[in-house]
Order: structure tokens, then C-alpha cells, then sequence
């Protein structure tokens, strides 16, 4: 019975790890993209030494976005 309940739990871990790398990637594709086709104009790290504030309360919801999702995973 301990068997079967711990190649269970790591089944799911496995599972669970696999959609976090999977929807980690995703999200890292979808801000390069949305960075090199929507946002040509703006350099955003420049802005950042620049001390603009609204490009980095952008950067940390990109961040905090990506938090959620990796969290939402390993919950599973």
C-alpha cells in the first residue's frame, strides 16, 4: 500500500513539474514576443536605468505573473 501511494505521489509531482515547464515556457515566449512586436519603441532596460517607474511596476507584474504560474504548478 506505501508503494503504490509514493509512485503516486511522484506521478503526480511529475506531472505537475512537467506543466510548470511547460506553461514557464510558454509565458517566456509570449513576453519576448509581445517585447520584440508590440513594444519596439520602448527600450526597457534603458527606461529601468533611467528610473522610470511605470516600466518597472510593468517588469514586476511580468515577474509576479510568472510567480503565480510556476506556484499554480507545483500546487497541482
Amino acid at each position: 500500500m506505501q508503494l503504490e501511494f509514493i509512485t503516486a505521489t511522484f506521478f503526480n509531482f511529475g506531472i505537475n513539474l512537467l506543466y510548470t515547464l511547460i506553461a514557464l515556457f510558454i509565458g517566456i515566449v509570449a513576453l519576448v514576443t509581445i517585447d520584440k512586436k508590440l513594444l519596439r519603441t520602448v527600450d526597457i532596460e534603458g527606461e529601468l536605468k533611467n528610473g522610470n517607474i511605470a516600466v518597472s511596476i510593468f517588469a514586476s507584474t511580468i515577474l509576479i505573473f510568472v510567480a503565480i504560474i510556476i506556484s499554480f504548478g507545483l500546487k497541482g
